[in-house]
């Protein structure tokens, strides 16, 4: 068995982390301090926006009346059915219970959403309408009763409108016009009248991501993210031309999103090698600037021998998104372990679950599938447990506590045992 890389990448998501990560450190400690001036010293500079940060129902109002109606059908038909998705997870998650171990000891777990969400929703390059759906919807579905949501500025107006509506048809709260490193500050600090939040989710940019990754601890996140990725498993059997556009789809993202192939086809290599830079040349300008720099920084396409080879590799990739075009899908749906999301077949593509079809994209990234999946419910919700005991089963338990607390050298801790059993009228043996 060999792996031939018929293009290797020159860069990795880890590419300038650090240095990303030394210049939000300290924006962050100056936010902490400075809070709402602060924030809007940092609005004003990287948006050059002055105007209100909190989006008024009026102006919600406003948008609802005038936004054309196909775009909020579209929207509509998204938002069905993420949320048909999301309330299905609810109902297969898992329910409050109690069992008894022995005796008069009783333990139990309750399913508990967290109080307050923000929900991050990016703005820059592109207005992801979907992200708003996407985090704001499954929040909402999963009990979250405050929702806070946050977007760019688009311009002097503020969010982009259709966000803003989107956001408060999928339920938010309150809509915060805030972007990037301000935003997520914003939302953990609790600034503008608003709450410290309980958890961020939603995806954004490298700022956003190092935001959050050094706030996790004070808050809970929904996942380490870094820029989209794409992987497609592809055999004899695939539509090269397809396969060429589906890398190219998830390439506009931005510079730095990876695109990978994994194939036993060498006429595939040969043909995506030469076909994808023609379709990005294709695009309009800023797509293919973006397209261009990430296929040429961060695309590779590997040739392999085997179907089990191709496994293997895109296991250890372990891809946001992951296209499978190639025969027997279902031996493929059991036998791979490490992805985001999985797309069996060409007849689904990565942009149908960036947009609409129903499983959240907001997806783990930077081999992060080898541990978790990607947002949804059960993010939102805490699984604690309680216990209760009567008098009679302390008999075998305090007993029990009490000499592992003494073999462990805790005699504070045993005591609090000893004590139960002196009052309830039994030995320490």
């Amino acid at each position: 068995m060999t792996i031939t890389y018929i293009k290797k990448a020159e860069k990795t998501a880890f590419t300038g982390e650090d240095e990303t990560r030394n210049k939000v450190n300290i924006i962050l400690k100056d936010l902490e301090k400075t809070r709402e001036d602060g924030i809007k010293e940092v609005l004003k500079k990287f948006d050059n926006y002055e105007g209100d940060i909190i989006v008024s129902k009026d102006k919600i109002d406003q948008i609802t009346k005038t936004l054309d109606q196909k775009i909020k059908d579209d929207i509509k038909f998204s938002y069905d059915r993420v949320r048909k998705f999301a309330e299905h997870q609810l109902e297969n998650l898992g329910k409050d219970s109690e069992v008894e171990l022995s005796p008069g000891l009783i333990a139990g777990q309750k399913l508990i959403p967290v109080n307050t969400a923000g929900c991050y929703v990016p703005g820059g390059r592109y207005n992801n309408i979907a992200s708003a759906i996407m985090s704001v919807t499954t929040a909402k579905v999963a009990g979250v009763k405050n929702i806070i949501v946050t977007s760019p500025p688009k311009d002097e107006n503020g969010a982009n409108p259709i966000i803003i509506y989107t956001a408060n048809l999928c339920g938010a709260d309150v809509i915060m016009n805030i972007g990037g490193i301000g935003a997520i500050a914003a939302l953990a600090y609790g600034c503008f009248e608003n709450p410290p939040v309980d958890m961020i989710v939603g995806p954004g940019n490298k700022f956003v991501a190092e935001s959050k990754r050094i706030l996790y601890g004070k808050v809970g996140i929904d996942l380490f993210a870094g820029p989209t990725e794409i992987g497609i498993i592809a055999d004899k059997t695939a539509d090269k031309e397809i396969i060429a556009y589906d890398l190219v789809g998830q390439a506009e993202h931005g510079p730095d999103s990876p695109a990978w192939l994994y194939t036993t086809d060498k006429e595939l290599c040969d043909y995506v090698m030469k076909r994808v830079p023609e379709i990005i040349n294709e695009l309009p300008e800023h797509n293919r600037n973006n397209a261009d720099a990430a296929w040429r920084d961060y695309g590779e396409v590997i040739l392999c021998d085997t179907k089990e080879e191709m496994i293997k590799v895109s296991d250890e990739y372990a891809p946001e998104h992951l296209e499978v075009q190639a025969e027997n899908l279902d031996w493929y749906l059991n036998t791979l372990k490490n992805y985001g999301s999985l797309f069996l077949g060409e007849e689904t593509t990565v942009a149908y679950g960036d947009k609409c079809s129903g499983p959240n994209h907001i997806l783990p990234t930077k081999g992060a599938g080898k541990y978790t999946g990607g947002l949804y419910v059960g993010k939102f919700i805490k699984t604690v447990t309680y216990q209760k005991m009567n008098e009679e089963s302390n008999k075998e338990v305090g007993a029990a506590a009490a000499r592992i607390s003494r073999y462990e050298g805790m005699e504070a801790h045993a005591r609090t045992g000893d004590v139960r059993l002196r009052k309830y009228g039994f030995s320490n043996q």
